[in-house]
């Protein structure tokens, strides 16, 4: 659906003119520690070396940024060529909802609360210099003005993964002025932890150049994410047109990601360092569906 704004400019025959997102500019990368670096300095991951499961400290490239601005995630998304990226928003709003879905003693109504408002977060970052925009003019009540909308006929496809992507992406639809919203639900096998697919909402064919955010809390051994990619790329999507939105991701998860899919962009609240053999994420926020809906 088309913003209010939008409506109003194209009721009044302004013209409407399409501005392409700008690209963003990558910094050459530096090594640290995973674990640490994500807490002391979340600025932009660039994808991992080769990571263990059980690896307590696996190295982690980080694109520092290019400026002031840059540090503070106010510049614009830099080009990731075939590199896989992962960012951590330095957001303290981010960190609190997270800590907040850490405890063991939040309630299963403010957990799903928390993963809703970390979600708008996330998506908010992502989306930063990534979605089409239309330019023209509009006459205020003073004067005439430029003005600049998200382009209504390019809707983001936004792809849950259900259940626990049902929380985090439950405010989607309050940021982004058009959505198409596809829910792909996967259950992970418990002694394999391999995952199959219970249902899949997905269109047979994705059009050309849609820009898609796949939501799933918890990047954990990585099966469930590269399983739901691998759908959207049958259909026609490139890794380059995907972005992941994540409450927590592991190494094993994003090691997958990266040898698999190059070019895409994963959005964390925060990266932790390791996955136990249960394929949980150590210290994680447990399982993410049972906390959101009590079951």
């Amino acid at each position: 659906m088309p913003s209010p704004a939008t409506a109003t400019a194209a009721a009044a025959g302004a013209p409407l003119h399409r501005r392409p997102c700008a690209p963003r500019r990558l910094v050459q990368a530096s090594s640290c520690s995973l674990a640490s670096r994500a807490l002391v300095e979340p600025a932009r991951h660039a994808a991992p070396a080769p990571l263990l499961v059980r690896r307590p400290r696996p190295s982690l490239a980080v694109a520092r940024a290019a400026s002031p601005d840059a540090a503070t995630g106010s510049s614009r998304s830099p080009a990731s060529g075939g590199q896989m990226l992962v960012f951590v928003p330095p957001h303290p709003l981010i960190k609190h909802w997270v800590s907040v879905l850490r405890n063991e003693q939040t309630p299963c109504a403010v957990f799903r609360s928390a993963m809703a408002e970390l979600g708008r977060l996330l998506i908010y970052e992502a989306c930063r210099d990534w979605l089409p925009t239309i330019t023209g003019e509009i006459q205020t009540p003073v004067a005439v003005s430029s003005v600049e909308f998200i382009d209504p006929r390019e809707p983001v496809m936004v792809v849950p993964i259900l259940r626990a992507g049902l929380a985090l992406a439950e405010n989607a639809s309050s940021i982004l002025p058009a959505t198409k919203t596809y829910h792909l639900g996967l259950r992970r096998d418990e002694e394999t932890l391999q995952p199959s697919v219970y249902l899949n909402n997905l269109p047979e064919k994705i059009p050309e150049g849609t820009r898609v955010l796949v939501i799933d809390p918890m990047l954990a051994t990585g099966g469930t994410i590269v399983a739901a990619i691998d759908l959207l790329v049958d259909r026609g999507v490139t890794s380059k047109q995907i972005k992941v939105v994540s409450a927590v991701a592991a190494p094993p998860a994003l090691q997958k990601l990266s040898n698999k899919f190059p070019g895409l962009h994963v959005y964390a609240g925060m990266i932790d360092s390791e996955v136990d053999e249960r394929g949980y994420i150590v210290p994680g926020l447990g399982d993410a569906g049972d906390r959101s809906f009590n079951t």
